[in-house]
Order: structure tokens, then C-alpha cells, then sequence
């Protein structure tokens, strides 16, 4: 009995450790594959769901995961075997922290609300959907359907009693936000207040290392491919081409719902791949330099600090209201609120002595707006971390 009773006495300390770390286990929606609502691969959505408690019983935030895109047969076939293309594949428990965390020390304004991570397996920032299905490649595009069944699902399990609730995103997650932000308001009771959050999801219509928009083109060919024109906000496919409502810059400026960008003006993945992206990058010229822009010769670190100028004028719509939030800090990184550290530590960044759990925080609850841009050159933000990244 011993032996055994030694063995439980494990089990619970992992099982509190797990509890400890946030760990939420996995919901499989299975009722969604007859709606048509399904991964890359066919598996039914999933996401994870962690309820909230006394104050909080009746506020919601639901976090789209980021994970990059696939814009043709062959990306997207590679991709379904992986967990961003298929629900089989996905971890079963996923470790909440951040603007998803449950401690009040490290996320004061949210830790007590209904807090859900939405499995992202459609390589669309959930906006594809075509109804026909190829036999030889087997892939369904149908990212729309899946952000819309599971916000139904969770209507369905109290968000239609919703008080406060915020649409936030890593990455493309984060522009998953932005693009269904006014249509989750539109869902949500009247009397709510409703606001999204885009953490690093502000991907800019940029020029690269040659002068053209390999972007441009790579957005293209992602909604020809998923269907995605008909389910971007009509605003913007009203005014213009369907692949430039990927855009933030030109969806913002129509949207009715409150914004908050959180965003680095060094951004990572886009000097990868908005500003040097191995396409045009031919010679390998800038292989060193947007991995660490340490390594930069000064020739690429202007282009750099160009590349910073071009984000802040696709910014503009943000700063047309004081109703949109923004921290735009100078670190080279990607995706800064997904950790307590990050979003809310002594070592996380700063804009203007503040981080960004407290100027989201004061924003969401109308304690006083913010919009701040951080000093300009790189590196002139001593509370930059290291690279981070969901992507």
C-alpha cells in the first residue's frame, strides 16, 4: 500500500503542477463537421475552455491561435499533417498565461473571466470557405465555418449573457481578430461591451528588399485559394481588391468595434517575411540579419528603420480615433502577450512606463486611453526581450 499511496501522491502533485501552469484540456467539437465546419485535414475544430469565476462569471475572451498561413495545394497538404492543419495532431492540454492567464498577480483586469484558446487548423485566419472538396488532395478550406461554430458553440454555453467580452490573436490569430472583429460584436447581446485585442496581427501592406509587395502577391494567391473574399469584411471588399482586406491598415479604418494593437515596430516575422523574404532574397544577403538585427550591416539596419517608418504610416487609421488602442514598442519580436513575463513582468516591454497588460487593461475599461509609440531606432529599448514568437 505504500508503494501506492507514494504513486497517487505523485499524480496529484503533477495534476497541481499541471493546474498550476494553466494547463486546459481540449474540446473537440464534433458536431461541427456535419455544418461543414472542419480542419484542413476534415477533424472537427477544437479549442480550449477554461470558465470563469466570481466577478468574471459573465466576461469572455476568446484567443485565436496564430500559426502563419498556406497559400497553395502543396503548403497546405504539408500542412494538414501537422497540428495546425489537423485537430488529431494537437496537444490535448494547452498551457494558459498572458492575457489568457488565471493568476490575478500576472493578469489583474482578465484572470477571472471566461478565457478560451481557439485551435487555429485552417491556414486562413479562419476566413476560408469553399464548399467543393478535390479527391485527389483532400483538403477542406473552411476556416469561416470553424470560427462560426465555435463561437456558437460558446453562445451556446453562456457568451449569449455575456457583459464584457474581448476577440483577441496571436499572429495570424491576431488578424483573424481584427478581420471578425464587428461581425463578433454583432453576435454579442447589445448590451455588452465588446473590444479586440491584435497581438502582432498587424500585417502591413509593405514594400520588400526590391521594391515590390511580395506580401501583396502571397495574400493573393491565400484567399484565391481558401474562398476567403466573401466572408472579409464587406467595408473593405466594397472599396477594393479582396487580398488587400488582408491589409489592417484598410480593414481598420471601417470597423465599428473598438481596437487595441499591440505590435513591434521591429517586428519579427514581418522583416522575415513582409520586408526580406527568401523569395527576393536570392543572394541569402539578409539571412543573418532578420534573424538577430545585431548582425546587420548599416546599409540593412536603415532599410530596417525604413521598414519601422512603413508601419507606422499603415498605423494611421489606429491613431484616427481614441476609441483604438496602441503599444508599439521597438523590439525585434513577434507576439508579446502570450506569456505572464511578456505581457505583464518586470522583464516584459515597456511603452512610456507601462506594460502591456496594464495599458490594455485601462483601455478595455475606459480607466484612460492609449496610444504610444516607442522610441525610434534599434536597440533603444532597454526592456526588449528576446525574440518571441507563436508562429
Amino acid at each position: 500500500m505504500g508503494r501506492q499511496n507514494q504513486w497517487w501522491a505523485s499524480v496529484i502533485v503533477l495534476a497541481l503542477v499541471a493546474i498550476g501552469a494553466g494547463a486546459v484540456p481540449i474540446t473537440y467539437l464534433n458536431s461541427a463537421v456535419a455544418r461543414g465546419a472542419v480542419c484542413l485535414d476534415g477533424s472537427p475544430p477544437a479549442y480550449h475552455f477554461d470558465k470563469g469565476f466570481g466577478s468574471g462569471v459573465n466576461n469572455w475572451i476568446v484567443h485565436m491561435e496564430g500559426g502563419g498561413w498556406c497559400n497553395d495545394i502543396a503548403s497546405c497538404s504539408e500542412r494538414k499533417n501537422t497540428m495546425k492543419g489537423s485537430s488529431k495532431l494537437m496537444n490535448k492540454d494547452f498551457g494558459f498565461s498572458g492575457i489568457l492567464g488565471s493568476q490575478q498577480s500576472t493578469n489583474p483586469d482578465f484572470y477571472n473571466w471566461n478565457r478560451i484558446k481557439v485551435r487555429y487548423c485552417d491556414g486562413s485566419s479562419f476566413t476560408g470557405d469553399v464548399e467543393a472538396v478535390n479527391p485527389s488532395n483532400k483538403l477542406f478550406f473552411r476556416g469561416a465555418r470553424v470560427w462560426r461554430a465555435v463561437i456558437d458553440d460558446l453562445m451556446a454555453k453562456g457568451m449569449n449573457k455575456a457583459q464584457n467580452a474581448i476577440l483577441s490573436g496571436c499572429s495570424a490569430g491576431a488578424l483573424a481578430a481584427i478581420l471578425h472583429c464587428d461581425q463578433f460584436h454583432a453576435i454579442l447581446p447589445r448590451t455588452a461591451k465588446v473590444k479586440c485585442v491584435s497581438d502582432a496581427g498587424y500585417f502591413i501592406h509593405g514594400k520588400d528588399i526590391t521594391g515590390g509587395s511580395y506580401i501583396e502577391s502571397y495574400y493573393s494567391k491565400v484567399v484565391a485559394l481558401h474562398g476567403s473574399a466573401k466572408t472579409l469584411p464587406v467595408s473593405c471588399t466594397s472599396r477594393m481588391k479582396p487580398e488587400l482586406c488582408f491589409f489592417p491598415q484598410y480593414v481598420v479604418p471601417s470597423m465599428r468595434t473598438p481596437l487595441f494593437v499591440v505590435n513591434a515596430a521591429f517586428d519579427s516575422w514581418q522583416i522575415k517575411n513582409v520586408l526580406a523574404p527568401s523569395a527576393v532574397d536570392k543572394r541569402k544577403e539578409w539571412k543573418d540579419c532578420k534573424l538577430d538585427l545585431k548582425k546587420c550591416t548599416p546599409a540593412q539596419l536603415r532599410t530596417v528603420q525604413g521598414f519601422r517608418d512603413q508601419i507606422l504610416r499603415a498605423l494611421a487609421p489606429v491613431h484616427s480615433t481614441t476609441s483604438r488602442g496602441l503599444f508599439l514598442d521597438s523590439c525585434h519580436a513577434h507576439c508579446q502577450g502570450g506569456s505572464a513575463a511578456s505581457w505583464s513582468g518586470s522583464k516584459g516591454p515597456s511603452v512610456g512606463n507601462t506594460k502591456i497588460a496594464k495599458a490594455v487593461g485601462d483601455w478595455f475599461y475606459d480607466r484612460s486611453p492609449f496610444q504610444k509609440t516607442d522610441c525610434p531606432t534599434y536597440p533603444c529599448n532597454p526592456t526588449c526581450p528576446a525574440v518571441s514568437s507563436e508562429d
